[in-house]
């Protein structure tokens, strides 16, 4: 493995020991930003503990809960690191699971590294876009066996594309009326359409293990929110494409914002 995938690995993991012991607690610590999304006292512990590994690299970081630096101080960085401490905060506090740690390594702005951890499943998926592979491991326990880990994962692929039916990832918490137009479109060249709902960047591997085809994202997300996701998914050949630039995804940009996009072959 890669000695940086190692790092972000055990941060991402660590920190999802961390979220958990928060999770079974009966007061989560929730505040409300300006943009009344909700922060809580795991948003802010895991932050601390992965930022207390990834310091130790050569490479700054972009942490949606540390303060964004000006963009004359960012643009520069060849190489950083983009990481949400706790993806679905929303989904945290309603206490349903789904909700991740994302850690990716962009370089020039395209995803070089990703891992996305699900603190409540234990399950790790981890990738090397370069090597175009992505694995997964379900931990027995928040911890990580690096010299093993590579041998107990099974490598994820997307599904080939079934002409009766498209499995659509559709958001708990997020759905546009820009998206349920493009699923009435799908109705067109498919006999069926079948929405799959997941939070947080698990919408990302559902794709990229084949228990979904496509992604739609129309409406809002941050590159914290996508940068782990699109390097699990590029791995594995899939495409995570803007729907300004026909391009994909670029990182470390002056507006932090991401365009619309979609998840596809």
């Amino acid at each position: 493995m890669d000695a940086n995938l190692k790092v972000a690995v055990r941060a991402a993991v660590h920190g999802g020991d961390e979220i958990m012991k928060i999770y079974q607690l009966e007061d989560l610590g929730v505040e409300y930003k300006e943009d009344d999304s909700p922060l809580t006292l795991a948003d802010k512990k895991c932050n601390d503990i992965i930022i207390s590994y990834l310091e130790n690299t050569e490479f700054p970081i972009i942490s949606e809960e540390i303060k964004q630096l000006d963009f004359s101080e960012r643009k520069d960085w060849e190489t950083c690191w983009i990481v949400d401490p706790l993806d679905g905060t929303k989904e945290f506090v309603k206490r349903n699971g789904e909700f991740t740690v994302n850690i990716a390594l962009v370089k020039n702005g395209k995803p070089l590294l990703g891992v996305i951890y699900v603190p409540v499943t234990k399950e790790l998926y981890f990738a090397d876009v370069s090597k175009k592979i992505t694995l997964k491991s379900v931990l027995t326990e928040h911890k990580v066996d690096m010299d093993n880990l590579v041998d107990s994962s099974v490598e994820i692929k997307p599904s080939n594309l079934n002409t009766n039916l498209a499995r659509v990832v559709g958001s708990r918490s997020h759905m546009s009326e820009a998206t349920v137009d493009f699923v009435d479109s799908l109705k067109k060249d498919y006999k069926e359409v079948e929405i799959v709902s997941k939070g947080s960047s698990l919408k990302f591997c559902l794709v990229a293990e084949g228990k979904a085809d496509v992604y739609p994202r129309f409406a809002p997300t941050m590159e914290w929110d996508t940068a782990a996701g699109q390097a699990i998914c590029e791995a594995v050949g899939l495409k995570v494409i803007s729907n300004e630039t026909n391009r994909p995804l670029l990182y470390n940009k002056e507006n932090l914002l991401n365009p619309w996009f979609l998840v596809s072959k």
